[in-house]
Parts: structure tokens; sequence; C-alpha cells
């Protein structure tokens, strides 16, 4: 019979051909095996080749026929008989049967004598040679491609007796040649058993087999290669008289193929930890996702998502501090930040029986003083929950500068967002208020208005004016009826001067859904709407902090507690700076933002007609907005835009302008570059390195109070997974919900999979 040639084409089919080469086994670039061109295996006999790459083959029509073949082998070859067909035996079911020996055999002839050449599938179901076959000199080794592997199965259209090569389960890794950086040779040495251990882990990970130790303790280490049978072992030793370790012995010789599956026993977190500390320490944001791609990248291989952020936590807490050494540490961090930064406030509380941290407060000496003497007399309350290990919400109270930008003035943490909470806080902001000025100024706080709030405001600040910020508020209202339109008229109400124009605004609302109209007037609108709100708000309708600062106070809210105060600090102290400087840039009377709307107002004055009726009552008439009345000596006017937003509208620029009086005299102080600065005359300064602490506090008595008020973390510790986020959609409210039966224990409210009922 001719000679025949096992061919793997686009469609991979196995035909068999007429050629005058020897036996080819010759697969197209479609099937990957990491191989170049042609390479020659040599099966015993010079004429037998394994070509690898585009075939040349003729295309003649060979059958895959049912013959005889009684040890259900595969046999590839010459046979007596001249028609060109294979012979496999014949079978009940008609499938093809792999013998006991799950060889794949070519040989030359039935004789029994013939030299057996085995190409055979190993128990993992992979494409190996049998071991009496060696590759010639031209191969280094024979690998597969990560992402493909060889497995035999009948074609699906068996009229054309193919038999089809199909892609199955991946071959994951498989070992190869050493790499010469982990080369171990005997006689190295080592400094001690920990960086003989380490050395050995690096070269088997490096390549890609794992160990198993026989012997470790102080004077020996002893391993051998995790496979069956397997010949590799290695034993390091520490000579008497000499300080270091040293392989005594080694037999680096393999004949296992190496890792097989995902991971590698060796591949332990504090590994993932030391391989990508240094870069973490470069850059802390670097993610879990990013170690795993770049250990597969240098390393060949895969962990879990969860090994990699446990080796970054374990940098991180080696270059930040823990998160209970931030809790323990947390009395020491309050007198820092009281040495270093003088008038500041600085409190810590846990509870009486264990000393569990409960409460901190901060406020900076350089924003009180900037809050008292220089803002607006608003303040903005707001939360954001704490991503780190343990519970937690940090509370905010933050002012405005003249510019209009936020001005934190105070800070909270807290074990958990409740009433009593919130109470204190606002019970410290007062004391803080009180003791820095002389007389309390009437204050204007928005909030989204939860019960502890507003029991805390009317305790601690009863003449203070208390309204809903409209962030808390749209949001509420857009979750209840998702409507676009709807939520930008509620906008508008809001932003309304006048009565008659907020009136307006809902009845627009009406037209489209009654519903909508319903919910917004069991809203009082004195809480939220400027035409009825009786405080002064800037035009400030939401304090907005957390979305103003979630920039920065996001990624810090998942820091150990002194790390996440040390980033608020830093980043005020960068404020304070980067502002000062700034301000003394500025040639104009007002800051920016009141100088553009001091500006348009003036350009809008212009068409205005003005009739005088005293040295301070005006008469504006405009030619869209009709008459409106003003009065420059109490800095009023009848569309209320001059009282509401501190700066002199264009009806009140108009009467200034009329009677040659300077505009800007006529605006808050709060708005002036001389005001500006005086917010952020003051600085914040840094504070030391925990590690200097303990020096630069004065006498033993510090040391006995900081063990005194030892802080243990909160009880609460945060729950595995990721937080759920559970929304009740309008739609569901007033729903009746199914009831759900168990198939277990014929109980109802929950599943056959979820029973804990004893059976």
């Amino acid at each position: 019979m001719a000679n025949h040639e096992l061919v793997l084409g686009q469609n991979p089919d196995l035909a068999l051909g007429q050629n005058p080469h020897p036996h080819d086994l010759v697969m197209t670039p479609t099937h990957n095996l990491g191989l170049r061109s042609r390479h020659t295996l040599g099966l015993g006999h010079s004429h037998h080749s394994l070509g690898l790459g585009q075939t040349h083959d003729n295309d003649h029509d060979h059958d895959l026929g049912l013959g005889q073949a009684h040890d259900h082998d595969l046999g590839l070859g010459q046979t007596h008989e001249h028609d060109h067909d294979i012979g496999l035996g014949h079978h009940h079911d008609n499938r093809l049967v792999l013998g006991h020996t799950n060889e794949l055999a070519l040989g030359q002839s039935h004789e029994p004598d013939s030299e057996a050449h085995n190409l055979g599938l190993s128990d993992s179901h992979e494409l190996t040679l049998a071991e009496q076959h060696e590759l010639d000199e031209n191969i280094d080794h024979l690998t597969m491609d990560p992402a493909q592997e060889l497995a035999l199965q009948t074609a699906h259209d068996m009229s054309n007796n193919q038999l089809v090569v199909a892609q199955t389960t991946p071959v994951i890794q498989s070992r190869v040649l050493a790499n010469l950086d982990y080369q171990l040779v005997v006689g190295q040495e080592f400094s001690d058993v920990k960086s003989c251990r380490r050395a050995i882990r690096d070269a088997a990970i490096a390549c890609h087999f794992e160990i198993q130790t026989v012997k470790s303790d102080k004077t020996r280490f002893t391993a051998k290669c995790a496979s069956d049978r397997c010949p590799w072992r290695i034993h390091a030793a520490k000579l008497p008289g000499v300080p270091t370790f040293t392989i005594r012995t080694i037999n680096d010789s393999h004949s296992c193929s190496g890792i097989g599956h995902l991971g590698h026993q060796q591949a332990s977190v504090q590994w993932v930890a030391n391989s990508v500390e240094e870069r973490l320490r470069e850059n802390p944001h670097y993610k879990p996702k990013e170690i795993l791609e770049e250990i597969h990248r240098m390393h060949g291989i895969t962990l879990s998502y969860k090994q990699a952020w446990r080796g970054k936590e374990r940098i991180m807490a080696a270059v930040r501090g823990s998160f209970e050494e931030g809790y323990r540490l947390l009395p020491q961090y309050c007198e820092q930040v009281v040495r270093t930064n003088p008038g500041s406030i600085a409190t810590i509380y846990g509870d009486p029986e264990d000393n569990c941290f409960r409460r901190l407060f901060i406020s900076y000496y350089a924003s009180i003083y900037g809050f008292v003497n220089a803002c607006r007399p608003l303040i903005g309350l707001d939360r954001t929950l704490l991503k780190s290990k343990y519970l937690g919400t940090l509370l905010l109270a933050t002012g405005f500068d003249g510019d209009g930008a936020l001005f934190p003035l105070a800070f909270g943490v807290v074990d958990e967002e409740t009433d009593e909470n919130w109470i204190w806080f606002l019970s410290e902001l007062h004391a803080l208020l009180e003791a820095n000025t002389e007389n309390m100024p009437r204050l204007t706080i928005l909030s989204d208005r939860r019960k502890g709030i507003v029991d805390g405001v009317e305790f601690n600040f009863p003449t203070a004016f208390h309204g809903f910020c409209m962030r808390h508020l749209s949001e509420s209202f857009r979750k209840e009826f998702n409507n676009t339109m709807l939520v930008n008229l509620l906008w508008e109400a809001a932003h309304a001067l006048t009565v008659i124009e907020f009136e307006g605004k809902i009845l627009e609302i009406e037209e489209i859904s009654q519903e909508a109209a319903f919910w917004i007037r069991h809203r009082p609108p004195r809480l939220w709407a400027t035409a009825y709100f009786e405080g002064t708000r800037y035009g400030h309708l939401t304090a907005n902090i957390v979305e103003s600062l979630n920039s920065w106070l996001l990624e810090a809210s998942g820091l150990p507690i002194i790390q996440m105060m040390e980033s608020i600090r830093r980043q005020l102290m960068t404020w304070f700076n980067e502002r000062r400087e700034a301000s003394m840039q500025w040639s104009t009377i007002l800051v920016p933002s009141a100088e553009r709307r001091v500006s348009e107002a003036i350009e809008r004055a212009r068409g205005y007609q003005v009739g005088r009726a005293n040295e301070a009552e005006f008469e504006v008439v405009s030619p869209h907005e009709g008459t409106n009345i003003v009065d420059i000596r109490n800095r009023c006017c009848l569309c209320r835009g001059w009282q509401l937003y501190g700066l002199p509208c264009a009806h009140g620029v108009a009467a200034l302008v009329s009677c040659r009086q300077n505009v800007h005299r006529y605006t808050e102080s709060c708005f002036t570059v001389a005001t500006y600065r005086k917010t952020y005359s003051q600085t914040i300064h840094p504070i030391p390195d925990k590690s200097l602490w303990a020096e630069l506090v004065d006498g033993s008595s510090g040391v006995e109070n900081r063990i005194e008020k030892l802080i243990n973390p909160p009880k609460s510790l945060r729950p595995p997974g990721r937080p759920r986020k559970k929304r009740v959609r309008p739609e569901d409210k007033g729903r009746v919900k199914r009831v759900v039966h168990c198939s277990r224990c014929n109980q109802t409210g929950h599943f056959r999979t979820t029973c804990a009922a004893p059976i």
C-alpha cells in the first residue's frame, strides 16, 4: 500500500491520501501547537516524519472504512490491501473505540515483528507521544498553546467516515526548561532556611512544577516534586560552625509533565505580596485584577482574585498600618492634631464597657477661624458610609466660601448612623461655634431632614433655618415617578423667587401628573422652595457635599481610620494653600463668581427706566418684567433677588447707578476679595509620622493616659462580599408578595435550598 499522510485541514477531518513522501502528520496553521514550520519526529525509522505546517498533499479521496482491528487500536500505515482504506474493527454500536492502551498507533504492517510507533492519548485526554519515541534534536521541547488542546471524537456526519479533531478543555500549563535566573546548584548558599525555602519555591514557580516538603526545620530542608514517581529532589542543610544554608544534593531531572491545573501550590498570599510589593508602593491604586494579569504575564500562572486581593491588603497593611492599629492609635493621633494645630478640636469616645470605638470628632482651627470670620452663615450636613474593614459612617458639616466653593468645617466618624449619633455630632458642632464666637450667628442649615438631624438642630440651634437639601428631595421624587420632565419642573419650582412663579410651576406639574403634584404639596414649600424659605441660602439649594468631594472622599473612606483622617487633612491643607495663593492674584473688588454676577446685572440694567421716590426708594420699570420697587438702604427689591443672593439684582443696580452709587459697596462682605483672603488666612499644619509620636509627647504621664485611652475596633465587621443594593420600585409598593413554599418541610417563607429544618 502506498504511503499515507495524516492531514488536519481547515475542517479538522482525518483524511488519507497518496503521497510519495513517508508517513507525514500535517497540521495547518489553524491548529496552534506552538511549533515552527516543519520538524522531523523520529519514530525509530528514518522515513517517518512529523510535519507541522502547510500541507501539500494530493486531494485523493480516501475513505475511513470499518475493517477488523481486534486490539481496538487505530492502525495507520502499510497494509496488505491496495484499496487505500484503513480498517477499523467491527463493533456492535459502530463507534470508534480505543482499546485498553488508549493508544493511537502508527505502524508499518500487521506483522508481529513490526516496530510499534504509538501516538497515545494520556489519561488527561491530551495528545502525547509514547515514551519510546524521542524528539529530533532540532526540537527543544513540544508545547501546546494554553488555549488549545487536541482530542478525538467522531464526526456528526458519519456518512463521510471522518475522524474529527475537536477543541476541548484547554491545557493550562506545562513545565518548561528551567529559567537560568532560578537555577539551583549544589553548593549554593543562603543566609537562613527562610531564604532557602523562598529560592526553591521561586524556582518551582518559574519552572512550572510543584514541590512537596519532606523535612523542614532550623538545620535542614528537604523537598521533592509533588508529582508521583518524579525523581526531582533537593536537600539543603546548615553546616556546623557556618551560619549559612547550603544545597547539599539535588536531582534536577523531571519525568513529570508539569502543572495541568489553575494556580500553583507554592504561590501563596505572601508570595503574591512580595511579587507586587514594589509596584504597590509606587501605585497604591494598583487593582487586584491588574495584579493577576501581571503575575500571569511574568510567571505564567493563573491565581484567584481573592489571592491577589489578600496579597495587596497585606502589603497595604505594612505600608499604611492595619485597621486595628488605626483605632488603637486614635487617642495619640488626636493628641497630635491638637499639638500641631493649636485651637483645633479632636475628641475620641469609646464604649465604657469594652473601649470599642464609638465616635470621633475633628475640626481644625483654620476651618473654625475661616468659617466664623469670613464664610456665609450657611452649613450643609451630609454623610457617607465607610468602605473599610469595619462598619462606620463619616459625618460632615460644610460651609461655603465667598466664591461658592465648599469649606469643610467639621468631621465626625461614628460606628453607625443613628439619630443619637447625629444629635451628638450637632452638639459638638454647637460647642465648637459657641467657644469661638461672641454672638452665635443665625444659621441656615441644609440636610435630608432625617429625624436625628431635625431633633439635633432644634435642640442645639433653635433659631436656625433648617431646610431640605434639594438633592435628597429630587432623588426621592425621581425614584417615585421616574420622569425627567417632572424632575426639571420640580427644580424650576424650587428656584422660583416669587410665590406666583412657584405656583405656576406646580400647576404645570399637576397637568402632567396629579400624583406628582400631590406628592410635592405634602412636602411643605417653606422647607425647600426659595419663594417660601425664610432663611438666606445665597442661591444654594443643595449642600451637595458628598458629590463634590467624591473624587477623593470615596477613596479615603476605604482606608484605616487614621489614614482616612490624614487623607482629609492633606486635602484641606492643599485647598487652603492653593486658594490662598490664587486669591493673591485677584485684582477685583469681588470674588470672580460675584464679579460675573454683578457685571451681568449691570448689563441688564441698561434698558431699565428708574424713578426716584426719595433718597433710598426707587421705582424701576423694565420692558418685560414690569415695575419693581427697590430700597437701597435696606438692600432689598420686590423681585427678592437682592436679599436672597446677597448681591444687587438688575433692578437694584439700575437704582444704584441712577444715583451714582458704587455697586460693589452694596454687596455682602463675604463676597469681597479681602474677606475671601481672610477665609484662608490660617494654615492647616502637617502631622508627623506615627513613629515620632512617642518622642514628641512630653513626660511619662502622656504614656499612661494613652494606655488608659486604648481604643478597640468597632464591634461590627463589614460582612463579606459586595454590599447588597436593593431598591423598592414605585410600582412594587402595595403589591402583595408571592408566598414561597418549601417542598422539604412543607413550610412557607423559604425554599428547599435554604431549608434548615431538621428532618
